[in-house]
């Protein structure tokens, strides 16, 4: 298959496939090599033509930057699009571009047989029936639609609902609109790593609970929660009580495509995912909403009746169609993709480690997935940090909430102080991470947090004049 990139040139590998211009450095370099030494041959290469007439620029290597952008280290805000989806989605672009919901020509029928193959690789992504997905425009739209959806059309019975404190803000938020409709809901607390307690959860179910809504793969600090006891808790609970058993939901946005998810083996009944985290197209998700034993919810939005009357909208066959494309290659490609990314995130750790003292990893690295690494660095500002690190894009949060000025409410929720959440930085690894460019990264940290550090009377009083910085009383302006 010709790959169809108009922007980047790609080079084949037995297990991947990896940007061409993102080997930095040649075999005889040291593996700690700055990206400056880059052979001069490649940065002098001649353009080539891409197959719709532009022209593919080679990326050129300068100090921190490659082509005047920086590293990017933010896999958890969202991802590259792979050159095999896009090759995927060109021809609805061009060619093949009728409406899938259009029965009467050639057309219509085309476009909906593409946009079926797509539902079914995304049901095969998570042991799910292609009846069972619904598209969506991405996770947000997705949590939306469940949550509320499903307490809509219980609430005659149940109005009490189930969730963490650590959860995506589009579920907390729909939450906190639930609750202005007459609806209660418990907010369950995480441990100092994270995961809920089963104890707690199992306490706070009541015999008009309709829904639990607990996230699979925290968006910023990784921790996987255990879903399969989680659904076996709410089971035995349901079965205890003679009640009929509250539904489970898993924003798994940030786990499928990047751990083993399985709704059947894990008894999940509804579920969002979305296709720009998992290296597909930005605009399009999923909602798997079981058909049997069939879970009842209300739409958000009406029209058509398409997407089993859930979703009604014409749906966007390219981009439905990239974000199966994504979904095969992530589970062709998990295992590969799963030992890169954990080889990268070591590396990454142990080298911040080794040059870096005073660092704090939140979330639990045994229950976590290894491709998001937050860490925190005492006495230094999470914001100067970022500012200092204009070479390498990194996120102090999660992207949805990185505009505010306010401490993460995640590390916050694990006990975190004030301090220890502002010093936070969130590094996201993916699919198309070097070795070369974690190497940068661990030398641009040390030379950044060393650097603030020294300007920091606080690190000159707690490290250097070992002051207890706790007993000394501030004062106000």
């Amino acid at each position: 298959m010709s790959l169809r990139l108009l922007t980047r040139r790609i080079v084949a590998t037995p297990s991947r496939l990896r940007p061409l211009a993102r080997t930095l450095v040649t075999p005889s370099q040291p593996a700690t090599a700055s990206v400056t030494e880059a052979p001069k041959a490649d940065a002098e290469a001649p353009a080539e033509s891409a197959p719709s007439g532009f022209k593919l620029q080679p990326r050129q290597s300068r100090g921190g930057f490659v082509n005047g952008r920086p590293i990017y280290l933010d896999a958890q805000a969202t991802t590259p699009m792979d050159p095999r989806v896009l090759d995927k989605m060109l021809p609805l672009l061009t060619e093949q571009y009728g409406n899938p919901h259009s029965r009467t020509h050639a057309y219509g029928w085309e476009a909906e047989e593409l946009v079926e193959n797509a539902r079914e690789e995304v049901a095969k992504l998570i042991n799910a029936g292609p009846k069972d997905i619904v598209f969506t425009s991405g996770a947000t739209e997705s949590n939306n639609l469940i949550v509320k959806g499903i307490a809509n059309f219980h609430k005659s019975k149940k109005k009490h609902i189930i969730t963490t404190q650590t959860e995506h803000k589009c579920v907390l938020d729909s939450c906190r609109f639930l609750q202005s409709q007459g609806f209660e809901v418990t907010y369950l607390p995480v441990g100092p790593t994270g995961l809920v307690s089963l104890d707690e959860l199992k306490a706070a179910l009541r015999p008009d609970t309709s829904l639990v809504s607990i996230m699979f793969v925290n968006n910023e600090i990784g921790v996987i929660q255990p879903i399969a006891e989680i659904s076996r808790v709410i089971k035995e609970y349901a079965k205890e009580q003679g009640v009929t058993k509250p539904l489970l939901h898993t924003d798994a946005a940030q786990a499928v495509g990047k751990v083993p998810v399985d709704v059947e083996a894990m008894g999940i009944d509804v579920m969002s995912i979305s296709g720009h985290k998992i290296y597909g197209p930005k605009g399009v998700g999923a909602a798997y909403v079981r058909r049997r034993p069939r879970v009842r919810l209300e739409p958000l939005i009406h029209g058509g009746g398409q997407e089993r009357g859930l979703r009604s909208g014409t749906v966007p066959a390219p981009i439905v169609v990239g974000l199966g494309e994504a979904a095969r290659l992530a589970r062709e490609e998990m295992a590969a993709d799963h030992a890169h990314v954990s080889r990268l995130s070591k590396r990454l750790v142990e080298g911040i480690n080794e040059n870096v003292g005073y660092v704090v990893r939140n979330g639990d690295p045994e229950h976590g997935y290894p491709g998001c690494v937050n860490l925190s660095f005492a006495y230094v500002e999470g914001e100067s940090l970022l500012m200092a690190l204009k070479d390498v894009a990194l996120s102090s949060g999660s992207a949805c909430t990185s505009a505010s000025l306010e401490p993460s409410y995640v590390l916050r929720a694990l006990g975190a102080s004030d301090d220890m959440a502002h010093s936070s930085l969130r590094f996201g690894i993916g699919r198309f991470t070097t070795d070369e460019e974690i190497e940068m990264v661990i030398k641009r940290i040390t030379q950044v947090v060393t650097k603030l550090r020294d300007m920091s009377p606080l690190w000159e009083m707690a490290v250097e004049e070992g002051i207890d910085l706790s007993t000394i009383e501030w004062s106000g302006h």
